[in-house]
């Protein structure tokens, strides 16, 4: 059992006692006692101690796989000599009819049978050392698994994009910067021909490099230890973005199964409440709802992720949303003993898509550091935590009887809403029984809302059809009153007679008096 494992089962434990979950914070660190956090995918132990933990294990497996080459060599050599002795006697005493075409028959034979047994021999021993000895299989792709051609465009855009800010970033490196990007480049070609190895040799291939180019900068370019930490973040973006098709969720292993599993495992315990947890939010509360939202989106949203730095943002920014969301409920700073609870209800609302290949994902390309030390190192050793108490999860762990956890599990049962327990001080007035699963309270207000907004769509439609009428009927009113205006008020056109300004009629007296010229003497 591992570290993770053993906590988890002291978490069950204490869970009954204490009326919560708890773990104490040694739990999360290396079982070695190096001081890091340990991790599942690592069987408890921190990058460091896994890594000479593989070591030594990976050179004993070599020096046992050489031995027995050597030991079945040695036997298929004694075997051929026992067959060979055992057949030039037989030839010495088998009578010779035709000596020449007896011996060059013979020869043959020998050469034929030397040929085949050395090619034994080789295969035997190299099929030690191959790769594929040391992979498992390879699963069968089911048809139409193929990424539609709109995510292929995206995903080649992203990989131009992150490729055109690396040499970017480089330039401002000069020397260092060339060398660096002709090494990425090197390993990355490398890497597209290794496709058939397993993900522990994937992953061991991607942390040696770390280690390597780490080791150069801190030894050649005497560089300070926080400048490489920002030239790896930047090298395992470029990496991680031109290698993620290939190592997330590779086909050697099951990590598609165990996504399903923890998936149905989920789906299965949507009646698990938030007083079940001992979780210290209140969601009623618009504030902490929000946050509680966005912990939900940000938990999911680590799936749309390549980079593990940046999947491991996701984690980081959920896990403070849920510390914002319990400080506003207590109106105090949240405590460890807080944090996991709400993180365990975070997972189960939540649901997130292939949540063990992004752990996995997380736990072999990441850069070591920041598993081992750090925030994200914390948070992310917690997610494991939470992951694994969901997949142990029985009565005993949310204080119920086994029967009435099979009742729940297998649907016959639901949780209800019961203000005598808990110990409450202010029980409010008892509502109608109903379902205490925040996500059926809230599909049912979704429904509420629906069915309020076809009610103002239909009265919408009846005004618009209205107004529709009214507009038909309009121009036909105008004209009947134009008519009858017309009718009343007949339009009468007199004849006029116009006069010239300059013509001598003297009766008219609309026209002013004819100008007499003045003589001025001068």
């Amino acid at each position: 059992m591992t570290n993770l494992s053993r906590s988890c089962g002291i978490m069950s434990q204490r869970a009954e006692r204490r009326g919560g979950i708890h773990v104490d914070q040694s739990d999360l660190l290396c079982k070695k006692g190096c001081g890091y956090y340990g991790n599942a995918g690592w069987q408890g132990l921190c990058s460091k101690c896994w890594r000479e933990e593989y070591q030594r294990v990976r050179q004993k497996q070599i020096q046992d796989d050489w031995a027995l080459a050597e030991k079945l060599q040695r036997e298929e050599e004694a075997a051929y000599a026992s067959s060979h002795g055992a057949q030039s006697h037989s030839q010495s005493t088998a009578p010779q009819a035709h000596p020449g075409h007896a011996s060059l028959g013979s020869f043959s034979k020998f050469e034929e049978k030397k040929t085949n047994e050395k090619t034994r021999k080789v295969t035997t021993v190299k099929k030690f050392f191959s790769p594929s000895s040391r992979t498992a299989p390879k699963k069968e792709t089911p048809e139409g698994k193929s990424p539609s051609p709109s995510i292929s465009r995206r995903a080649s855009l992203d990989t131009d994009q992150v490729s055109k800010d690396f040499a970017d970033y480089l330039k401002n490196l000069q020397k260092p910067g060339r060398e660096i990007q002709k090494q990425c480049r090197a390993f990355i070609v490398n890497m597209s021909s290794k496709k058939d190895l397993g993900a522990d040799e994937l992953s061991e291939c991607v942390q040696d490099f770390y280690q390597s180019l780490a080791d150069r900068l801190m030894g050649h370019y005497k560089a300070s230890s926080e400048s490489v930490e920002q030239v790896m973040d930047q090298v395992e973006k470029y990496i991680m973005t031109r290698l993620y098709k290939s190592v997330f969720c590779p086909e050697t292993t099951d990590d598609e199964k165990k996504d399903l599993t923890t998936q149905n495992r989920i789906r299965a315990l949507h009646w698990v409440t938030i007083e079940m947890l001992c979780v210290s939010m209140d969601e009623e509360i618009p504030e902490v709802s929000e946050n509680v939202d966005k912990a939900i989106t940000d938990v999911i949203e680590m799936d749309s992720k390549r980079v593990p730095r940046d999947k491991l943002g996701c984690i980081t920014r959920c896990s403070k949303h849920i510390f914002s969301a319990i400080r506003i409920t207590k109106k105090e700073p949240a405590s460890a003993d807080d944090f996991l609870p709400a993180l365990i209800h975070i997972v189960l609302k939540a649901n997130p898509p292939r949540l063990q290949s992004n752990i996995q994902y997380i736990t072999r390309f990441c850069n070591p550091s920041r598993l081992m030390t750090g925030e994200d190192g914390y948070y992310f050793t917690n997610l494991c935590c939470a992951v694994a108490f969901i997949e142990k999860l029985d009565a005993q762990s949310l204080n119920l009887s086994p029967e009435e956890f099979e009742r729940y599990m297998s649907g016959q049962a639901s949780p209800r809403r019961d203000s005598s327990e808990g110990g409450r001080a202010e029980p409010p007035p008892p509502p109608p029984p109903v379902a205490i699963n925040p996500v059926l309270a809230q599909l049912n207000h979704n429904l509420e809302a629906l069915s309020g907004l076809g009610r103002r769509q239909d009265a919408l439609m009846e005004a618009a059809r209205g107004l529709q009428a009214d507009l038909l009927s309009w121009p036909e009113s105008v004209q009947r009153e134009v008519d009858q205006v017309l009718e009343k008020y007949p339009l009468e056109v007199r004849s006029r007679t116009l006069s010239a300004i300059d013509d001598n009629n003297v009766d008219n007296d609309n026209l002013p008096p004819p100008l007499t010229p003045q003589v001025f003497a001068g």
